[in-house]
């Protein structure tokens, strides 16, 4: 009679399987990237130039430095809007309006920003009077937060107790706060901020922090997208607002019956993103030193595309704010590379929307194959 095999204690006869261990979902992505990185850097070396690399003697540095600031420069801002809209998809829910947001909130921000004398002349594209110019740099940029907050309120107001679906009630944010940035100075552009205001963007902030050893001007978009990408990746992981976020995403009925204010959570989730709009607002206006009622256009697509292309589920529950950044430096990668090989616009656009579709299909792949398992 044979003996029974022993079973490790405390297991339940189980036993751990090195092969079945799931790599996480960042890495993947930081391979995609840097896949792109490589494929970019072929093609420009086939046309005699290279993609990162300086390969200019008169010019000192391994990497192309001037490619690599605009790179970083030119998704900070949208980034920053992706950072809550990341929130709201992993929430299972989904934010249209973000993009307006910033039209509007740009509008009315660069309202309070304005300086009174141009060039020793009054300011031709004032919207209040005398008394309302050369404020203290933090009343428009509490403005434009404030902005996006009340955006963002009404946006998980309307989510949470009227119960219609996010798609409605963002959609007619999305073209309200649109209409209001029309409205607001009957379509012509706000112009001529403070210089101290101008700094809020334009500024060196990094540098001043390190003591002149990360130094560039214009850098501060950039540095405050990865501070807030740093702070809400651990909201996410080590919070309760983390963990109810992703637990209301996974299953709400669940989430309700373990406790969780559902309602006032999706309201705050909505907020923090408009939060995050009027952010973006602010840096926008601070950067190109004057506000238009179409700014922000298609920002919100851009969005939701850096976070679908990082890995967040359209279904809700699953997703990070890493995944989102990296998704976010592939967007970057794909506009400066085909910059880069003179690739026409109208291409780049149509290859966007490749990828973003690809994504989705990846995503949908990848919830099967975890139904089966």
């Amino acid at each position: 009679m044979s003996k029974p095999t022993s079973q490790p204690a405390g297991t339940g006869g189980l036993k751990y399987d090195a092969t079945k261990r799931a790599r996480a979902n960042e890495w993947n992505i930081f391979a995609a990237l840097v896949f792109i990185v490589i494929v970019f850097e072929i093609l420009n070396r086939v046309n005699g130039t290279s993609f990162l690399f300086n390969l200019r003697d008169n010019v000192p540095g391994l990497f192309n430095q001037q490619r690599l600031d605009i790179m970083m420069l030119q998704v900070a801002i949208t980034g920053i809007i992706a950072l809550g809209v990341t929130q709201v998809i992993i929430l299972g829910g989904i934010d249209l309006s973000s993009g307006s947001l910033v039209g509007a909130t740009a509008m009315i921000t660069m309202s309070f920003a304005q300086t009174a004398m141009v060039n020793g002349n009054p300011n031709p594209k004032a919207v209040f009077g005398p008394e309302w110019m050369d404020l203290p740099v933090i009343i428009p940029i509490v403005v434009g937060l404030a902005c996006g907050i009340f955006a963002g309120l009404i946006n998980g107001l309307l989510v949470a107790y009227t119960k219609i679906p996010p798609f409605i009630a963002t959609l007619g944010m999305m073209v309200s706060a649109r209409g209001a940035s029309r409205w607001w100075s009957n379509g012509t552009p706000v112009s001529f901020p403070t210089e101290t205001y101008a700094t809020v963007s334009n500024g060196d902030l990094l540098g001043t922090l390190t003591f002149g050893i990360l130094h560039w001007d214009g850098q501060n978009p950039a540095v405050v997208f990865v501070g807030l990408a740093v702070l809400f990746q651990v909201i996410m992981i080590y919070t309760l607002y983390g963990k109810h976020t992703y637990a209301i995403g996974s299953n709400e009925a669940a989430a309700r019956m373990s406790g969780i204010n559902v309602d006032r959570h999706k309201v705050l989730v909505y907020t923090i993103a408009g939060m995050l709009a009027g952010v973006s607002a602010v840096l926008l206006t601070s950067k190109n030193l004057t506000a238009q009622a179409g700014m922000g256009m298609m920002y919100e697509l851009d969005a939701i595309a850096m976070a679908v292309i990082g890995g967040v589920s359209l279904s809700g529950g699953r997703g990070s704010i890493v995944g989102t950044v990296l998704g976010a430096a592939i967007f970057s990668v794909i506009i400066s590379g085909f910059t880069s090989i003179k690739l026409d616009a109208y291409y780049q656009e149509m290859v966007k929307g490749a990828i973003i579709v690809g994504a989705v299909i990846l995503d949908q792949w990848r919830q099967k194959n975890r139904a089966r398992s």
